[in-house]
């Protein structure tokens, strides 16, 4: 289960990353859930639905898509609780501490706890269109994904980190350089992350120092 900690610092890291967009980014009605509806459904692309023809899935994909929608549904809940980040935090800790395994929609009740994965994806699917978000549905998918908590947080921080690096050194301007030493900046990010321990409370800073430390100095 994600810690207070992890929480604490994937929200902050959110609400600064969409700062880094838009300062005024609570209040532009941006449409989140929209986003991580269309992820959602990449998801299942990722995963191989057709019955018609041979499809493979693509497991390390389908783990980006479920990151990738985890930073929109922080930034929806954010949004909810007005930029609060300790509010936020209690919300989804309180909803994970809980033991439904339910979702109501349309008038019918879905036991996450028994379908399958791309069930539970279209579920989520279904649940974004219509401006919801279930993290405890979400947390079923993750581990279906074969991920846990840990796992997601450190993706989660290590995605959210490369994009301020790569803002910070010139991305918007142009400037800025994909291909270190032979690696392109994802691939170190890698080397980063399983070098450090992600109980560190500094654990985002150490992140960007390690992509630091690595980046050439022109």
């Amino acid at each position: 289960m994600l810690t207070p900690t992890q929480l604490a610092t994937m929200l902050t890291l959110q609400g600064n990353m969409n700062a880094k967009v838009n300062p005024d980014w609570l209040n532009a009605g941006y449409a989140y859930l929209r986003a991580a509806m269309i992820e959602s459904v990449e998801g299942i692309e990722h995963h191989g639905w057709k019955w018609w023809k041979a499809q493979h899935k693509d497991l390390p994909q389908l783990q980006m898509e479920l990151v990738d929608i985890w930073h929109f549904a922080l930034s929806e809940i954010l949004i909810g609780f007005k930029g609060d980040v300790q509010q936020s935090a209690t919300t989804i800790a309180e909803q994970l501490t809980s033991t439904k395994k339910t979702v109501t929609f349309d008038g019918k009740n879905y036991d996450f706890s028994a379908l399958n994965i791309l069930d539970n994806l279209e579920l989520m699917t279904g649940l974004c269109a219509a401006k919801r978000f279930d993290v405890p549905l979400f947390l079923k998918i993750v581990e279906q994904a074969e991920m846990d908590s840990n796992e997601l947080y450190r993706q989660y921080v290590g995605k959210n980190v490369l994009n301020f690096f790569r803002q910070d050194n010139g991305y918007k301007e142009g400037s800025y350089i994909k291909v270190w030493n032979g690696q392109e900046d994802n691939e170190h990010l890698v080397e980063v992350l399983d070098s450090l321990d992600i109980s560190l409370a500094d654990y985002s800073d150490q992140v960007y120092t390690g992509l630091k430390q690595r980046y050439p100095v022109m």
